[in-house]
């Protein structure tokens, strides 16, 4: 709706600024498609600032969304990325400034097919394909490698002269498939499922050079992705260089960065094992020289000990010993012995002085009546009692007279 305004009636500014928002306000949510040429994701924030720009028209235009809505992008989207976003357009009226609010972004060309494989990515992840605990350990010389290459390619010439040159003997069984296109994933496929039955085999190596994410896309497919994670073989993936990280680098069990690192992780240097070989002998060398050198030590300072020198002399010195000891018990008795004797001799000449029969013997006799008592009193005995007297040399009977 057009306004009438005229050199002496103009209007403010900040009602035409009212009135293009209100403008604004009735566009409806659109498809915008540009580059992202600036992007800020402050910590805690929930809100995400990017500026889209048309490289056609060299015109930004200021974005904003919430974080949920960038995240879901967020491993496939950086500054430089062209992507299609779903916004409202906004006009702020304060500053005159015309900004999108994006409710979905979505990236184009390789942005889409990295997001794709991302999302495959996270799915085949939540499975558990990718755990740890699913990774096969290598053999240490493999005697027999299963090779899956390209026909006459340079990933293939690089595995089996390096191989080679580090342990001549290894043999290998290649299968030569398509390496992109279309027939690639089927073939691929079909030659690990054949080298993982084979029982001679050891160890596969899936093997192809460099490309872009359109040529490395089959060693990304889900089906070869689980068939080698079904495979009882130990599995090694080297695929492209160093960045890059197709799906089938996740599940294998061993990611080597080139061909040429996998010929290195899965055969060892024979110039290498023969160098470590010959530092453990020589530490076995020295360990055995050590400890003989140690207990020769120890022999000899045992064989030095006077115990050892003369074995009898210890035997020789109890032997002292023990007769000094007996000497001295002897002595000790004997002395025991004869005061005991002279004490019982002054005890028997005691007890012989005290002795009734000492006085007996001197002439005295001792009277007793019929009931052995003793007669002390002469009044204790009658006319014609017949008493016992006893003597030194025995005993008779008298009988009082009067």
């Amino acid at each position: 709706m057009a306004l009438n305004t005229a050199s002496d009636a103009p209007i403010p500014v900040g009602e035409v600024s009212r009135l293009i928002g209100g403008w604004i306000d009735r566009l409806g949510a659109v498809w915008v498609e540009g580059q992202i040429t600036q992007l800020s994701r402050r910590p805690g924030a929930g809100v995400v600032f990017l500026t889209l720009r048309d490289p056609s028209y060299d015109i930004s235009v200021s974005v904003t969304c919430f974080r949920q809505v960038f995240d879901d992008v967020a491993d496939v989207v950086t500054e430089g990325a062209r992507v299609v976003v779903l916004a409202k357009p906004e006009w702020y009226a304060p500053r005159g400034q015309l900004s999108l609010r994006a409710t979905e972004i979505k990236p184009v060309g390789v942005g889409e097919l990295l997001a794709r494989l991302e999302q495959l990515k996270k799915s085949l992840a939540a499975e558990g394909l990718f755990a740890a605990d699913r990774k096969k350990p290598l053999p240490f010389l493999p005697q027999l490698i299963g090779l899956v290459c390209g026909r006459a390619s340079a990933a293939e010439r690089d595995v089996l002269e390096n191989a080679r040159h580090r342990w001549p003997a290894v043999r290998f069984e290649v299968r030569n498939v398509p390496v992109q296109g279309v027939h690639a994933v089927p073939q691929v496929v079909q030659a690990v499922k054949e080298l993982d039955a084979l029982d001679g085999v050891d160890v596969i190596i899936v093997a192809r050079g460099g490309g872009s994410v359109e040529d490395l896309l089959p060693f990304s497919d889900e089906q070869l992705v689980r068939a080698v994670s079904a495979c009882r073989t130990p599995v090694v993936s080297a695929i492209g260089h160093e960045p890059d990280t197709p799906l089938l680098d996740y599940v294998a069990d061993l990611r080597a960065s080139t061909p040429t690192d996998a010929a290195k992780k899965v055969v060892p240097d024979v110039g290498e094992e023969y160098e470590r070989v010959r530092q453990l002998r020589d530490r076995a060398r020295r360990c055995a020289v050590a400890f003989v050198d140690r207990e020769e030590r120890g022999l000899a300072q045992a064989l030095s000990r006077p115990s050892i020198q003369d074995p009898h002399r210890m035997i020789d010195e109890r032997a002292d010993h023990v007769a000094a000891l007996l000497d001295r018990g002897r002595r000790t008795l004997g002395h025991l012995l004869d005061r005991a004797d002279s004490e019982l001799t002054h005890t028997h000449a005691r007890v012989v002085a005290l002795s009734p029969a000492a006085t007996l013997k001197r002439g005295y006799a001792v009277l007793q009546r019929a009931d052995s008592h003793v007669v002390r009193d002469p009044d204790e005995v009658s006319a014609d009692d017949v008493l016992r007297a006893r003597v030194a040399e025995g005993e008779f009977s008298v009988r009082v007279d009067a």
